[in-house]
């Protein structure tokens, strides 16, 4: 095979080999580019000054000295991570392969409007920057999940129905201003579970979907591997689609019959204080539940019914491989879940349920932070960004 001596890669694209975190010499990398060893060597030290390579422990050989190999650093720089929801935030610290050195949570109340919350993020953030041992000179960026509507490429809310104040507020600009970072990504919190679900627990599954159950409803989608955010960021809300149990019920969106409305932690809550029970959200309506409250599990259930209504159609549209169910209500035990397969697989056609499989998150808390990691992660080591940087 003939070497290639110009640069029909840049030392971005690269790197991108080695961030499987297997170690590999020069010639390696030659043979999988296709580069001359020249220029491999040009872009390995390129790398290696900017700390993103290390030496890696030497390779056998069958005489004379053994050749250097190379890996991928992760240490090398650190992300913040900010999962905001309605009345918390989530907090992390990750190195460059997106794994949680730090974390910690603090209840905040989102409709105390951006610059309480934002604040709060940035020096909270930088103090558990200093809690790893790290400095704000190493922060790469920091990525932050919105419980509302999101444009991604602005990085500003439209109109969240739950984020009085926020609306077109430029989260990016504040926080940048705030951490002197370069790179501050913001997206909907449910895409970014997504994505930390799929990247973490699921990568074998590039088409799937996550639903998320707590103070609202939301969905985000992963298509052949790739978070599909939709031409606004809209895709996946699937909290405002009209069920036919919600005929006549008022959505905070101003709409009346979403699924929201009748399937939400809140929703669940306001039916059982109805019938006497007092619950105020989903953490009431999960301790009744694990409590052994028969009106609570029969709500679950029906709750799950009420999403797989919707969920049937988009598995008909969009034939997931996989959907997960995460969120507060997804803590509550089976029932949900149960409900939702018992509607999603009567409801679909058999080509595509064959190999569905509908589970509860196994990222928990932490899918959040760990799709905000992500994705400034692979903004900040994508093969534009290391050829500005080391050009």
């Amino acid at each position: 095979m003939p070497v290639r001596e110009g640069p029909p890669e840049g030392r971005g694209a690269l790197f991108q080999l080695l961030r499987d975190g297997k170690p590999r010499t020069r010639a390696e990398l030659s043979a999988e580019t296709g580069l001359a060893r020249s220029t491999i060597a040009e872009r390995i030290e390129s790398l290696l000054a900017i700390g993103l390579l290390r030496h890696a422990e030497k390779a056998g050989s069958t005489g004379g000295r053994p050749p250097s190999m190379f890996a991928f650093n992760p240490g090398a720089r650190v992300v913040l991570a900010a999962d905001i929801g309605a009345t918390h935030v989530k907090l992390a610290v990750a190195d460059l392969s997106g794994a949680i050195i730090e974390e910690q949570d603090h209840p905040l109340d989102i409709a105390s409007g951006p610059e309480i919350v934002l604040d709060y993020v940035a020096t909270a953030g930088l103090e558990l920057l200093t809690k790893t041992g790290r400095s704000a000179k190493e922060l790469a960026g920091i990525g932050v999940g919105l419980p509302g509507p999101v444009e991604h490429a602005s990085g500003r809310p439209v109109n969240p129905p739950i984020m009085p104040g926020w609306n077109e507020f430029d989260v990016r600009a504040y926080l940048v201003a705030r951490l002197g970072t370069e790179v501050a990504l913001v997206d909907n919190d449910v895409n970014l579970m997504a994505l930390g679900e799929y990247r973490t627990h699921w990568p074998d599954k590039p088409n799937m979907m996550f639903v998320k159950v707590a103070t609202g409803i939301g969905c985000g989608l992963i298509s052949d591997g790739r978070l599909h955010r939709g031409s606004r960021g809209a895709a996946g809300d699937m909290g405002h689609v009209q069920v036919p149990r919600g005929v006549d019920v008022p959505c905070r969106c101003g709409n009346i019959g979403c699924l929201e409305a009748v399937a939400s932690g809140g929703a669940i809550a306001a039916q059982l204080t109805e019938l006497g029970t007092k619950a105020v959200g989903s953490k009431d309506v999960v301790e009744l539940a694990r409590g052994g409250s028969v009106p609570a599990l029969r709500m679950l259930r029906q709750a799950g019914r009420d999403i797989g209504e919707v969920l049937a159609t988009a598995v008909s549209l969009f034939n997931p491989s996989v959907i997960v169910v995460g969120g507060a209500l997804s803590q509550a035990g089976e029932h949900l879940i149960a409900g939702v397969r018992e509607v999603v697989y009567r409801r679909s056609l058999p080509l595509a349920t064959e190999e569905l499989r509908i589970v509860q998150s196994r990222g928990g808390h932490q899918a959040g932070v760990l799709g905000a990691a992500a994705m400034v992660i692979d903004h900040a080591l994508s093969p534009e960004q290391l050829d500005a940087l080391v050009s």
